[in-house]
């Protein structure tokens, strides 16, 4: 049996449809996450979420092609440093959001708190 290396490999293997959508997903919000301005510094954090997140995280934050963070998410449970640290340096198929200042991330991160307490 020969092995295939490089794009024949690449091109030759069975993707999984399913997976390959949310990856060319991730990517698309990425690059049009990049291209495009950082929100008015007086964004609210439900306009924040709204523009930023709301694509990926569904508009009541639960879950899409990114991870549920709503009531009874497993977020629920990681602490604010690490939500915030998320949102500016992305994690797997997640952008980062670096174009935001430390408070439109508290504002953020306070809506989703929010969110997940039922306010």
């Amino acid at each position: 049996m020969r092995r295939l290396s490089g794009w024949k490999a690449f091109s030759e293997r069975k993707a999984r449809p399913g997976r390959v959508r949310i990856a060319l997903l991730s990517l698309l919000v990425g690059v049009v996450a990049a291209c495009s301005s950082p929100p008015p510094e007086s964004a609210t954090g439900p306009e924040l979420y709204s523009e930023l997140c709301s694509s990926c995280h569904g508009a009541g934050l639960e879950g899409k092609a990114g991870p549920p963070l709503g009531v009874g998410s497993p977020s629920v449970t990681l602490p604010d440093s690490y939500i915030a640290t998320t949102v500016t340096h992305g994690i797997g198929t997640m952008p980062s959001f670096n174009n935001l200042s430390s408070d439109q991330i508290n504002k953020l991160v306070d809506f989703i708190r929010d969110v997940q307490a039922g306010q």
